[in-house]
């Protein structure tokens, strides 16, 4: 990473580095976890099968959606950012520790509700504190290593899952999350609140000032033409690639038993988050000098390519091998998402509002993706839920390729400042 501006405490830096690692199976709660959990050790007696299960993945999604929005406009006009983020934590915590003691549909799904409203909450943030300590210059660079560390996160509690799902079955998972939550509050208070610049971490800069300006709304930010290209593409990504994990837990769950489902799972999720790692910080590195579009090409058509892999065999070391792939679509998603969102937004001071705009959209497509491959898989079986999804992430990769345009300030590339973006400044 290149050397910070003097400005910028080193203390600052490390806290960011911590909060990603730590933060990083926290901010997405149980994930293919749960569909394990409550397929596998619940099962059908219980009342729980794959359409179940995606019924509350889907129901907690569109409480989450719903959330994106406000969570956005609530960091904009946030100078509390810190506790914010240590409150969403608790929260995301504390409603997935409660599920082995929630016996009804409703029970579990308003707990994965309360966690996917907290879990709106940590994308805005992270990315609001990043351009906030960082400022945009060096943003892109910077959130690829907070992506870096957020999958080395992700490898760490990936590994210590398998282990412990060995050992000590698959309630451990509940466990590592309660401890990861601890560590990721005490990383986000290295980050000292003066570190962040408030205006600057929504977007604003000294030339488009006016002032302690409200962060505008929904309907004004989607009235973009560019921003509503790129909400609905990231809402066909996320419809094909959220229910692809879960999918492939619950594949393995019928065909190798839950205990070694959630160890091949977590041994998945590991080996994804180590392509991610690498992938992650190139992304950073060039986004600037090859531009966005090239790199987003490069998601959509790996996400699809991982869709067709998977019907190919049922051998899970095929499917392990095929799920590195996602180290690849993943990594590339999560350095360039708040990078694009913060080109079209430079100087609107709307940044986390429209990031939690197009993560309504992002989370409109997981919330479907689970109920669509919970359906499919129940009425025509796990090859047509897969082919489906990397059909649906074909389509995106054609329609970004056609509609998206580069994004990348001119300026950047040279090393100059960014211009404004298309939007007006907020009023």
């Amino acid at each position: 990473m290149a050397a910070p501006p003097a400005s910028v405490p080193l203390r600052a830096l490390r806290g960011l580095d911590a909060l990603n690692f730590f933060l990083a199976d926290v901010r997405d709660g149980l994930g293919p976890y749960l569909a394990i959990y409550l397929v596998a050790v619940r099962g059908p007696e219980g009342g729980w099968d794959e359409a179940t299960t995606g019924l509350v993945i889907t129901l907690a999604g569109l409480v989450g959606l719903v959330a994106q929005t406000p969570a956005g406009a609530l960091i904009d006009g946030s100078r509390r950012k810190r506790v914010i983020v240590i409150a969403a934590a608790l929260a995301v915590t504390l409603s997935c520790l409660a599920i082995p003691f929630l016996q009804s549909f409703w029970a579990v799904a308003a707990s994965q509700s309360l966690a996917a409203i907290a879990g709106a909450i940590f994308p805005p943030a992270l990315a609001a504190i990043t351009l906030g300590v960082v400022g945009p210059r060096l943003f892109a660079r910077r959130i690829g290593r907070n992506e870096a560390f957020n999958h080395a996160g992700n490898a760490a509690s990936a590994a210590l899952a398998a282990g412990g799902a060995i050992l000590f079955g698959p309630l451990v998972v509940f466990w590592l999350m309660a401890a990861l939550a601890v560590l990721s509050i005490g990383a986000m208070l290295m980050v000292p609140a003066a570190a962040i610049d408030d205006r600057q971490a929504r977007g604003l800069t000294p030339a488009a000032d006016h002032g302690e300006a409200r962060p505008s709304g929904l309907a004004t930010l989607l009235a973009d033409r560019p921003l509503l290209i790129f909400a609905l593409l990231m809402a066909a990504f996320h419809l094909a690639n959220a229910a692809m994990l879960p999918s492939l837990g619950q594949l393995l769950a019928r065909g190798i038993g839950q205990e070694h489902a959630t160890s091949l799972i977590a041994l998945c999720i590991l080996a994804a988050q180590v392509v991610m790692v690498p992938v992650a910080l190139v992304a950073g590195a060039k986004a600037d000098r090859w531009g966005r579009k090239p790199l987003f090409l490069a998601a959509f058509g790996v996400l699809a390519l991982r869709g067709f892999l998977y019907v190919v065999s049922d051998s899970p070391y095929w499917l392990m091998g095929v799920q590195l792939l996602d180290g690849i679509g993943a990594g590339l998603f999560g350095a360039l998402f708040p990078v694009v969102v913060a080109d079209l937004t430079r100087g609107t001071g709307r940044f986390n509002v429209a990031q939690g705009a197009i993560a309504t959209a992002q989370g409109l497509g997981a919330a479907l993706s689970a109920s669509l491959a919970g359906g499919l898989i129940v009425a025509a079986g796990f090859d047509a839920a897969f082919l489906t999804l990397g059909g649906i992430a074909a389509a995106g990769f054609v329609a970004y390729l056609l509609f998206m345009p580069e994004t990348r300030p001119g300026s950047i590339a040279a090393g100059g400042e960014p211009p404004a973006a298309t939007l007006q400044p907020a009023e």
